[in-house]
């Protein structure tokens, strides 16, 4: 087989200017990998503890809660990953749900609501964290562990 030299090549991707819409594509495959396979494997983990007996579900929640006043950052890394995930989902989910309908293909609207996605996902998992790490956060201010 042999190319017509008079046909041009398909682009690389190094060839297109990068924008938000790509950026939230590949965040959406990303965020539905992380959730599917950590998600998948932290939820296998709760089960199996507590179906183990109480020891088992004592050391699961030694590292996703906090004690004396100290907060468990490894469990915070992780479940704010998976916050983060679930809203980038979420939202950019919604988003191709109204391009789905054939509305916000014109090329400001696909940035601006791109964007949104990603600022979105990013303050809404700030906002919930804030919300339930508060009493801890409280108790630290004031000194009391």
């Amino acid at each position: 087989m042999s190319r017509n030299p008079d046909r041009p090549l398909s682009p690389h991707l190094m060839h297109w200017k990068w924008g938000p819409h790509m950026l939230v594509s590949i965040l959406h495959r990303m965020a539905g990998i992380g959730l599917a396979i950590v998600g998948g494997l932290l939820f296998a983990w709760w089960l199996l503890s507590a179906a183990s007996g109480e020891a088992a579900y004592e050391s699961f929640l030694d590292w996703f809660t906090v004690e004396s006043g100290a907060i468990n950052i490894v469990g915070v890394i992780i479940c704010g990953g998976l916050t983060w995930a679930f809203f980038q989902h979420l939202f950019n989910g919604l988003r191709h749900f109204v391009l789905d309908m054939g509305a916000g293909y014109e090329l400001k609207t696909n940035r601006r609501w791109a964007l949104i996605v990603v600022w979105g996902a990013i303050l809404a998992t700030l906002g919930l964290w804030l919300w339930l790490l508060w009493p801890a956060l409280v108790n630290i201010s004031a000194g009391e562990f």
